[in-house]
């Protein structure tokens, strides 16, 4: 038996969005056709895109073989054949478009961060437990090869009793003269809804959190 989900998929036209989440994500699910579950049940995706400008956005569904797309956040929202929400817009628009989603029953996949600030964030995440729906953000970098290796080699005990840890973590952007810089302007900028803190902690946290130990 083959269930399907409908996934309304926010702000997929930017780099991140198409690359990660749409093609190696949902289109990869799509192409192996679907997940199948401990039961037996295979889940399928119908996503649906959405962005402002209407060009990009058919033209990214074309090019994925998405047969449905629009520019109606709200319409794609309050039809009931989706039952899943996921943004990778600004984190400025972010809780506004949380809300709107869990009070109209959405369960949540979304970029991090969820807020810029800690009080909102909380709120958030107390009204999705509110309305039961599930919810999560992305830890994309757990799944890393070296980080998978380096669990496993905790796992087993090969590093012994772990007193201490010490990481670094980043890569190189460019700086925008002679290479192009990789690096949306909004990810560092505060103004923007960025800044350092917000853009990589994030990933910082999860990753201590997950395999040394809560901090």
């Amino acid at each position: 038996m083959t269930r399907t989900l409908g996934v309304v998929m926010n702000g997929v036209t930017g780099r991140m969005g198409t690359n990660q989440h749409l093609v190696r994500s949902v289109a990869a699910i799509r192409a192996q056709g679907g997940v199948k579950l401990s039961d037996g049940t295979r889940v399928q995706l119908d996503p649906i895109l959405i962005g402002r400008n209407a060009d990009k956005v058919a033209a990214l569904a074309r090019a994925n073989g998405v047969d449905r797309w629009g520019t109606d956040l709200d319409a794609a929202i309050a039809d009931p054949k989706n039952q899943i929400f996921f943004d990778a817009a600004t984190t400025q628009m972010r809780p506004t478009l949380l809300d709107k989603a869990i009070n109209a029953g959405k369960h949540i996949y979304c970029e991090k961060p969820i807020s810029t600030n800690l009080p909102e964030a909380l709120r958030i995440v107390k009204l999705a437990r509110e309305k039961g729906v599930k919810n999560g953000t992305v830890q994309d970098k757990l799944f890393l090869p070296g980080l998978m290796k380096l669990k496993s080699l905790r796992d087993s005990g090969f590093f012994g009793k772990m007193l201490s840890v010490r990481g670094e973590f980043g890569y190189w952007v460019f700086e925008g003269d002679w290479q192009e810089a990789q690096r949306p302007s909004w990810n560092y900028r505060n103004e923007d809804g960025g800044g350092m803190i917000l853009d990589m902690v994030c990933h910082w946290r999860y990753v201590l959190d997950n395999l040394f130990g809560e901090v």
